[in-house]
């Protein structure tokens, strides 16, 4: 059996003003075309599959084209709701929606939703792992949840009671997912803790297709994996290439997986130098015009109107950043890290002396130490 995995398509998004429909049509396009070529069998989306909880008319049309489009081809579809997605909406007449092959999981309602299809090695076990926060599945779970972790850990010790080990079990799941402490790269310093799932929970499954991060990556075993999102929405995402994964379940251990690459309609990079130079044509010609820019600007002096000229050049640019500037947020920022390193007596310390102008010092450094233990 062949499936496609993808996930985040956040379909309806806006990036700094810029609709991204028309790019996300044309990719989706792309995507089937692979699917149809592969000889894919069913396609997994990992959740966000809109950007918003109430998507708007002409989002729910993408999304109405694409999905009709592998139904189509007998493509099935397996689908979850992410972060972004309401859940409700999206699984609206889930349950008429199976038999054309549609299958959909918005929340979870003490059991994962699980579909079963064959081929020619046996049964292939799909299961629903949408994304939900802690107190709404508490009702249903027998102890406390004071965390991501532990909600996962009892949903999945009960689904284990019921788990043949002896099928092939694949997984869909929407969350922030570690490998023994370690984070996927595009995740922040403070992600993690209580939001975050141990990869070692989904060690019974064969393969887990995994939905949150717009980066490409794999936690621990390539068979746990990020497809990342098929079209770049942050300019921290430029070196990014866009990709889904085409994975081949043959008999039981036997799992093949392949990477195809997804071409944007317009790019994402990043130019910088002065403004008089960027507009120049030989240097407007050294890539598609017509991209999605954010121009650095290290012009030392103040410019008019610097959007209207850039776009001029650039019909897509997106947005300026001046140097002089970002250098000065830089270094707020490693201002602010800096502080964290520090205790809290250190901090309170710099704090007093800034106010006061003299050290904090004999019985007023005494008494602060005694409140900090107690505390």
């Amino acid at each position: 059996m062949k499936l496609l995995h993808t996930a985040d398509l956040h379909i309806g998004k806006i990036v700094n003003e810029f609709s991204m429909l028309e790019d996300q049509k044309y990719v989706l396009g792309q995507i089937v075309e692979i699917a149809k070529e592969q000889a894919v069998d069913v396609v997994l989306l990992a959740g966000d599959i809109y950007d918003r909880a109430i998507p708007s008319v002409e989002a729910v049309e993408v999304l109405d084209q694409f999905l009709n489009q592998l139904l189509e081809e007998n493509i099935q579809v397996m689908m979850i709701s992410g972060n972004h997605d309401s859940p409700e909406r999206l699984s609206f007449a889930e349950h008429i929606l199976d038999k054309q092959g549609l299958f959909i999981s918005g929340s979870y309602q003490g059991r994962l939703k699980k579909v079963v299809l064959t081929d020619t090695f046996g049964e292939v076990i799909f299961h629903f792992f949408p994304f939900f926060k802690t107190a709404m599945a508490g009702q249903f779970l027998e102890q406390r949840v004071n965390s991501v972790q532990d909600m996962a850990e009892q949903i999945l010790k009960r689904e284990r009671e019921t788990l043949n080990k002896e099928k092939r079990n694949v997984m869909l799941a929407h969350y922030f997912v570690l490998h023994g402490g370690e984070r996927a790269e595009e995740q922040e310093e403070g992600v993690g803790g209580l939001d975050a799932i141990e990869s070692s929970l989904f060690d019974d499954y064969d393969y887990v297709a995994l939905g949150h991060i717009h980066g490409e990556s794999y936690m621990g075993r390539r068979q746990v994996t990020y497809s990342g999102s098929p079209l770049k929405y942050s300019f921290s995402e430029v070196n990014q290439k866009k990709s889904v994964k085409i994975v081949e379940l043959k008999e039981k251990g036997n799992i093949t997986i392949e990477k195809f690459l997804l071409k944007p309609l317009h790019d994402m990079r990043i130019i910088k130098g002065e403004l008089k130079e960027l507009i120049k044509n030989e240097v407007v010609g050294l890539a598609p015009f017509d991209d999605y820019i954010c121009a650095v600007l290290t012009d030392k002096d103040a410019l008019v109107q610097p959007m209207d000229l850039l776009r001029s050049v650039y019909p897509n640019a997106m947005q300026i950043v001046m140097e002089r500037y970002q250098k000065q947020t830089l270094e707020e920022k490693e201002q602010v890290a800096a502080k964290r390193e520090k205790s809290l007596l250190e901090n309170y310390q710099d704090f007093y002396e800034l106010v006061e102008e003299e050290p904090l010092q004999g019985e007023y450094l005494e008494l602060m130490q005694e409140m900090i233990e107690k505390i």
